[in-house]
């Protein structure tokens, strides 16, 4: 008999009134929650990436310290959904989708104008959930193609190549 799906609850933002970028993925995997960390199964490329990107360098080692990096960069980092049902961590397995609000993020933080949607099932429910947002002519989005480990097909550096236009890169 099958697993049944559970309930998953993603994590409230890592932001600041400086951030001008926002990463979005789309719910936190079983490593990810298990932990309470964004991107933190070992195989994910995240942070190898955010930290090639924007420091030339590898990520530091402390998760506080992750998040602090981005912040440096005025990057946010959230995901598209507030909770949904899911078993194990595949994006493909998600269901009963509740959004996060994302009007409410920017009359908090009205400084954010990109958003750099992480993979198409972030980029997917983001557009559903916020068409009113999409019509804003001061916002910009990007699908970029996720940093998971189940994402094969995309090397490290198409993921450079990539994700480098989205970001405020100064180097």
């Amino acid at each position: 008999m099958p697993a049944s799906p559970f309930t998953c609850v993603g994590f409230l933002p890592s932001i600041d009134e400086r951030c001008t970028h926002i990463i979005l993925g789309s719910m936190p995997g079983a490593a990810s929650l298990k932990a309470q960390q964004y991107y933190a199964h070992p195989q994910n490329r995240f942070w190898r990436l955010m930290a090639y990107l924007l420091e030339g360098g590898e990520p530091p080692q402390g998760y506080a310290a992750r998040l602090q990096m981005l912040l440096r960069h005025h990057i946010a980092l959230w995901d598209s959904i507030a909770s949904c049902e899911r078993e194990g961590s595949l994006d493909a397995a998600i269901r009963e989708v509740k959004p996060n609000d994302f009007s409410a993020l920017l009359a908090r933080y009205p400084r954010l104008s990109t958003f750099c949607l992480n993979g198409g099932k972030a980029a997917a429910i983001f557009r559903s959930a916020n068409k009113s947002l999409l019509k804003r002519t001061d916002l910009i989005f990007h699908t970029l193609p996720s940093t998971s480990a189940a994402n094969a097909r995309w090397r490290f550096d198409d993921l450079k190549r990539a994700w480098r236009e989205a970001l405020p890169i100064d180097h």
